[in-house]
């Protein structure tokens, strides 16, 4: 039985990319050292995010640093405010925030360690989207 689980990126730069994800997000600071940090989130403990060092030898041989395939998701109270921060930090904003068709409005950025990073808050359905849901279908 899984008693726990979370997300751990690969970085060639682990300093860097620990503060872009506190700065930026909010994360705090579990665990630090020169080959891990563990990461939570304030007002949720049960998130959590871990880097590892790319050239240490815990890192599986083939792994590689940066997020090839992978996207994070975090869902944040505005994302709009998000993306103003994100936008006067310089940041690499692949997406502004837009809202997509299933109820979140969404900005995708690309953390130091090029891992795709979609941050999302609630937002309307479209009716079109609503409509095909089984249980409200009108057949």
């Amino acid at each position: 039985m899984i008693t726990r689980g979370f997300p751990n990126i690969i970085s060639d730069d682990l300093p860097t990319l620990k503060k872009w994800y506190q700065d930026l997000l909010g994360w705090e600071i579990e665990f630090d050292s020169d080959w891990f940090v563990h990461l939570k989130a304030p007002n949720h403990p049960m998130l959590e995010l871990g880097i590892i060092a790319a050239d240490h030898d815990i890192v599986p041989t083939g792994a590689t640093a940066g997020g090839g395939g992978t996207i994070l998701t975090f869902v944040v109270d505005d994302v709009d405010n998000l993306h103003g921060v994100a936008k006067e930090r310089g940041e690499n904003i692949i997406e502004p925030p837009t809202d997509l068709f299933y109820g979140q409005r969404r900005m995708v950025l690309q953390d130091p360690a090029g891992t795709l990073v979609d941050v999302s808050s609630d937002c309307a359905p479209s009716q079109e989207f609503l409509d095909s849901l089984p249980h409200r279908s009108h057949h």
